[in-house]
Formats: structure tokens, C-alpha cells, sequence
């Protein structure tokens, strides 16, 4: 079993008014392809913290992060630039869609940005809009989207790449139960069918039963016991 995405003694510490705080402490994490999970804890344990070193934001004061095997610590920018592009998609409680761009535009400006080329970029978009129920709304902007929608064109972008780890952020927080299920479960099923990893940071627990592991962040490290 393959390791897409490895937390190895994560540590983040920060000063705050002259007192040195400790955020993540030691954190490991391993999370192999075809896996679902799901990272949860209260405001301020460190959550969005601990998103931003998965998903190569901010460099940790102490550990390594390997993306398929490959360490981004001590990486220049436009390296970690090019790995959050090619090896990471993200997923916000805000679907964070571009307002003067269809449907369609939303992925394609991505492809544009990754260097894909224009023929294999249209048929990957199409593709994913297809597979996502979206085929009727290539052409719509996203004032003319529902919650769910919107959702999901954020997730088709989030995969317009073929990340091999999808980072998701509260991605059901905007929506009702129902639409909340159909997203996870079209995360869920992309890690399997797809070889990827999803790790969600959620308070949503609705949606536990669709997620393969199910963790608690608490003092600074993650523990399956909430």
C-alpha cells in the first residue's frame, strides 16, 4: 500500500506576546491511496494550521511532509508553487469560484496554469463536469449555481490536475445534509477509484460514516480518540 501523503513529526511553533505556544507537537500522520479522512477538533487546536504544512503553505518549525515520496521542506517557491499545482488539490468551505467564469472556465484556467494543452485540457474538464452532474452547466456563471454546484465545480477543479492528495477544509459547512453527503461521498469515491488521498478537516459529523479513519487533533497531535 503507497503513502501518497506523510506528516513525520510535525512541529509548529509561534510567539504570541513573548510566549513561545506550541501549535502541532511532534504530529505524524500516514494517509495511503485510496484513503478517506476525516481530521477533527475543536477552534483553535491547530486545524488550519495543520492544512496549510499538508498542502505545502507554510513550512513546519520542525518535521518533514513527503508528497508521494518526495520531501517539499527546504523547497524554493516556484518548486512548491509547481507541487501544489501538480501533486495537491484543494477543496474551502467557500467553493471560492472566479465570478466572471463559466462553469467550464473555472477548470480550463487551472489546465492553462499547470501547462496542459488545450485539446486534452477540454476533454479532462468536460470529463469531470460529466462525471460530477454538470454537464448541463458548462456555461453558467456562479451566481446561477446552487450551494451544491458550486461544491462540486470546486471539486472538479480541485482535480483538474490529477493531484494525487485532495485537501479538504470544511467542505460541507455551506450546505444541507443532503448535498453535504453527495460531496463527501464524490470524495470517498475519487480516492478510490482514483488511487488519491483525501484528508477533510471537518466539524460535519454527519459525514463520518462515509470517511475511512476518522481522527482527533488535540494538544498539538493527532489521536483516534476523541
Amino acid at each position: 500500500m503507497r503513502h501518497r501523503l506523510i506528516l513525520r513529526n510535525i512541529t509548529q511553533t509561534f510567539e504570541d506576546g513573548g510566549m513561545h505556544r506550541t501549535v502541532l507537537d511532534h504530529l505524524n500522520l500516514q494517509v495511503a491511496e485510496g484513503e478517506l479522512v476525516a481530521v477533527m477538533g475543536p477552534s483553535g487546536s491547530g486545524k488550519s494550521t495543520f492544512l496549510s504544512i499538508a498542502g505545502a503553505l507554510l513550512e513546519p518549525t520542525g518535521g518533514d511532509v513527503l508528497l508521494d515520496g518526495e520531501s517539499i521542506i527546504g523547497k524554493e517557491k516556484q518548486e512548491l508553487a509547481d507541487m501544489r499545482l501538480h501533486k495537491l488539490g484543494f477543496i474551502f468551505q467557500s467553493a471560492n469560484l472566479i465570478p466572471y467564469l463559466k462553469v467550464e472556465e473555472q477548470l480550463l484556467l487551472i489546465a492553462k496554469l499547470g501547462g496542459m494543452d488545450n485539446s486534452r485540457a477540454s476533454g479532462r474538464a468536460r470529463g469531470l463536469l460529466h462525471k460530477l452532474g454538470l454537464s448541463q452547466r458548462l456555461s453558467a456563471y456562479p451566481e446561477k449555481l446552487s450551494g451544491g454546484e458550486r461544491q462540486r465545480v470546486a471539486i472538479g477543479r480541485a482535480l483538474m490536475m490529477d493531484p494525487a492528495v485532495l485537501l479538504a477544509d470544511e467542505p460541507t459547512a455551506s450546505l444541507d445534509a443532503s448535498r453535504g453527503m453527495d460531496v463527501v461521498q464524490m470524495l470517498a469515491c475519487e480516492a478510490r477509484e482514483m488511487g488519491k488521498c483525501v484528508v477533510m478537516v471537518t466539524h460535519d459529523e454527519r459525514v463520518l460514516t462515509l470517511c475511512d479513519r476518522v481522527l482527533y487533533l488535540k494538544n498539538g497531535r493527532l489521536t483516534e480518540n476523541g
